[in-house]
This record gives structure tokens, sequence and C-alpha cells, in this order.
């Protein structure tokens, strides 16, 4: 709040400022001062410490100090006792609207677990968050693991959670592709866990996914994977659920051979890659789906190539759907689910 006429003024009329303090002691130790004598510190008329003297306009007279601060204090008091009204207020609003939820049923108790879609920021929240799903389970575990051979750090990275899930008899169920049957670091492992955990492999895979008694699944935010979603919509991971089933049900045990091709000098890896080349995918797009390098990528398809006598990528193409590797790769061996299981 400003006084009248305070430009130049160096401050409003909330606080007495030194001119207007040595203005105030002189009229209160002469009773009054001339009107003049104020003008250059109009805080002290808004703040009431001097009025007109009724006697004379011309001069202005001190007022009680007492009753100026009884006066703001009176104001002050005003405006807590607003603000609490308005506290009051929002405080029954929300009781009101907090009632009116309580009378709604949950489509699901995973709804009022936490928020439906959380983004977790950080390889550290995400551990966490990991952990406490963990050991909150109490049945299974669905992953899906993209990529080619697993590293024995992401391998140990795992362990843990994995070996506490195990002593609780929940069961696991890992998809991998079918590059990820190559690294000793994954047999071990699934050695290790014996029963609890079953594998299957598919030439390529969704992305990164984990699924804890199908009412909480964790999905990467970014293709670092430094960030992370946890999903607890119901119909989330129920969508996300249904995939994985799908995907199991297509995929080759870890413990059955990859069908064979049923063209001499083709192998299944190279069907695979046979089969994106005539989609139009590049190499690199190629070997990110199937887990594997670039340059094994090329490889692959400089065999194929001799293979099918092609002499350019343009012939390849004419090679690959003349011997019928454009369409898309067969379906995976039907065996029984206890085929499925890990070697022991």
């Amino acid at each position: 709040m400003a006084g009248h006429g305070t430009d130049g003024h160096p401050h409003g009329a909330d606080r007495l400022c030194e001119a207007g303090d040595r203005v105030y002691s002189r009229a209160v130790r002469r009773g009054r001062v001339p009107r003049r004598d104020a003008e250059p510190v109009p805080c002290l008329l808004e703040l009431a410490l001097l009025h007109p003297d009724p006697d004379d306009m011309d001069w202005l007279v001190p007022t009680s100090p007492q009753e100026v601060m009884t006066r703001l204090l009176r104001g002050v008091y005003d405006e807590i006792s607003a603000s609490r009204r308005r506290v009051g207020s929002a405080v029954e609003a929300v009781e009101w609207y907090a009632g009116l939820s309580g009378q709604v049923r949950s489509p699901s108790p995973a709804v009022t677990e936490g928020p439906a879609i959380r983004v977790l920021d950080g390889l550290a929240r995400i551990q966490a968050a990991m952990d406490e799903a963990t050991a909150a389970c109490t049945t299974e575990v669905l992953t899906v693991q993209p990529g080619g051979i697993r590293r024995e750090a992401e391998l140990s990275e795992g362990l843990h959670r994995a070996m506490a899930l195990r002593g609780r008899g929940v069961r696991m169920r890992d998809l991998y592709t079918h590059v990820a049957r190559h690294g000793h670091g994954l047999l071990s492992y699934l050695e290790l866990m014996g029963d609890a955990v079953e594998a299957r492999t598919l030439d390529e895979v969704i992305e990164r996914l984990i699924l804890f008694d199908r009412t909480v699944a964790f999905i990467p935010a970014n293709a670092e994977r430094t960030m992370a979603l946890e999903l607890r919509h119901p119909a989330l991971v129920e969508y996300l659920g249904t995939v994985f089933d799908r995907l199991w049900r297509l995929a080759i045990p870890l413990t059955a051979p990859l069908p064979d091709t049923g063209i001499e000098g083709i192998s299944h890896r190279e069907q695979s890659i046979a089969a994106l080349l005539a989609e139009g995918h590049q190499d690199a797009v190629i070997a990110e789906r199937l887990g594997i390098s670039v340059r094994t990528c090329r490889a692959h398809i400089a065999r194929l190539s001799e293979t099918l006598g092609a002499a350019s990528r343009t012939q390849l193409g004419v090679r690959i759907a003349q011997a019928g590797l454009d369409a898309s790769r067969p379906p995976a061996v039907t065996v029984p689910d206890q085929e499925s299981r890990t070697v022991r």
C-alpha cells in the first residue's frame, strides 16, 4: 500500500522511514508540526500517525502510538481471520470430494495402490520401484528381454530379485531373442534358477517388459533406459499381459532346437534376415530387431547373397521372393509345456 503523493518516497505506508521517525518524534515532543513538514513523508498520514488539527488545518497533531498499534493489529487480525475462513472452506470441500470418492467402487484394487502411470527418472528410482514390486509379488513374473546375448552384469543385477522370488515360490517366464541362446551367462543363470524359470526365444521381441502378478508393469520411457514407466492401470497391464501370452505361444522353448528352414544352406537366422530385407528394412534396423550387431547382420546378408546367387541387393530381393523367404517366419514348433523348462 503506497501513500498519497509518494512519488520519490522510498517506501510505502507499511513501515516508518527514518525521515518519518524524525517528523513524528518532533510532533510528539511539540504537540504538533506544520503540515508542510509532513509533505516529504506521506507515510505518517497513511499510517494515521498524524492527523489535521481541528483548530488549524495547516497543522498536524500526533496520534497516540497505542491507538495506531491497535488499529494496525486489528487489520492484521482481520486478514488472518479471512485466511482461516478460506482454509476452512477448502478443507470442507476436500472432505466432501473425498467422501464422494469413497462411495465409488474402484474397478480394481491396483488403482488405489498408487498412480496409474508413474514416471521413474533415474536408475536409482527404477531399482527402488523394482525392488518394491519384487517384495510384493506372490504369484508370477513375466519378462521380455530384447537384444542379443545377455551380459553377465545384467544377469547379476537381476539375480538377487530372482532368487528372492524363487524362495517364495513365484514362477517366472522369460522371453528372449534366438541370439540369446548363444550366451553362456544366460545358460548358467537358468541352471541356477532351475524349475522356477521357464525361457523361450523368438526371432525378435517387443521392447523390455517386466510384469509382476499382472498388476504392475515396467517398460522403458526413453531409448537410454534411464527412465521407466511404472504402470498400474488395469487395462494397460491386462493388455501387456495378453501381448506376452501371445508371444509366448509363438516362442520356441530354449531346450528345443530352432526349426529347419527347409532350404539347403539357409539358416534360421538368415531366413529371418531375408524376411526383414523383403520388408525393406535397413541393416541397422534388422540388427537391432534381431539382437545382433550390424557387422554380424551384414555377414549373414553376404552369405545369403552367395547362397542364393545374388550379385546385388536388388537381385537379392528377387531371389528372396523366388525362394519364398519373403513370407513371415514359420510358426514355432508346438511342444508340451513341460518341455519348455530350462536346461537342468
